[in-house]
């Protein structure tokens, strides 16, 4: 993997239900060499629900990165003029996240590091998990993939039969698609079946 030594930001966002899918995936990031920047949003960071409490996941990404998570806009903020990060990767992506990016709103210190990472023009990988991918989300997806430096683990319908309008990131695409926007390059196809 070619992974090794870069200084990756990842930032979660709440979709609950995929973030012991992401934390795997961070997991093989640090497995491969990685120096991780935990960005948390404001929700990640403060909600408990069935899918387990805040401090649950708070302590397994200390134990995969080693550091404190980035929990407030204004710790987030340094990533622009320090030019912390090699890649800003989001996962998972809420349709809440993504509409703000694709709307320039800054509002949580995951959008902050977006918006820090963009000014320095380098990559940003989103691997969305919305259920309003096909429905109101989808101009938001449309114009982020017109933008420069955003990039997409590919994605597909998640349960169309009864979330007609969800779409999730294939998780097992998420490593070859951090490599990919390392090299400026979107890993295809996007829409898979």
């Amino acid at each position: 993997m070619n992974v090794s030594g870069k200084k990756i930001g990842f930032g979660l966002t709440g979709s609950f239900c995929t973030l012991e899918k992401a934390l795997v995936q961070m997991e093989k990031l640090a497995f491969w060499g990685a120096d991780i920047y935990p960005i948390l949003s404001y929700m990640v960071d403060t909600t408990d629900t069935r899918f387990g409490t805040a401090q649950y996941f708070k302590t397994r990404i200390l134990a995969v990165t080693g550091k404190e998570c980035i929990k407030t806009i204004v710790d987030a903020e340094p990533i622009g003029p320090k030019r912390m990060l090699d890649l800003l990767a989001i996962l998972p992506c809420t349709g809440n996240t993504l509409a703000k990016i694709a709307n320039g709103i800054t509002d949580t210190p995951v959008t902050m590091a977006c918006k820090a990472q963009l000014r320095n023009d380098r990559p940003v990988l989103l691997g969305i998990a919305t259920n309003d991918g096909l429905g109101a989300n989808a101009k938001n997806i449309g114009l982020l993939q017109n933008t420069k430096n955003i990039y997409f683990v590919p994605f597909r319908q998640d349960a169309p039969e009864k979330k007609h309008n969800s779409i999730i990131c294939r998780m097992e695409l998420f490593v070859p698609a951090v490599e990919a926007a390392l090299e400026g390059k979107q890993l295809q196809p996007v829409i898979m079946s």
